[in-house]
């Protein structure tokens, strides 16, 4: 899995948006990777998409833990703000 990941970061884009994508699943564990996509990044904020809008609320208030952990992870390059949002 460290070849894949490494290989990966190799060749990835660097955008802010590239970025989060890369590490999302690690930081936000299983249950929640599986319900969420991180689609957009604008000005620092970041859109994630939610499988239904009770998810949504929940990662809102989650996510001041989550920008920490995607800071701590990016070396303090983290996005300013996460916007999260049901899926249409």
């Amino acid at each position: 899995r460290q070849l894949v990941s490494e290989f990966s970061s190799g060749i990835a884009p660097q955008t802010p948006l590239a970025r989060v994508q890369t590490i999302w699943d690690e930081v936000v564990g299983e249950r929640i990777a599986a319900v969420t996509d991180v689609i957009d990044e604008r000005e620092g904020v970041v859109t994630v998409e939610c499988s239904s809008a009770v998810w949504a609320q929940e990662l809102e208030l989650m996510g001041p833990r989550i920008i920490a952990r995607l800071s701590e992870r990016l070396d303090g390059e983290a996005p300013q703000k996460l916007r999260f949002r049901a899926a249409a």
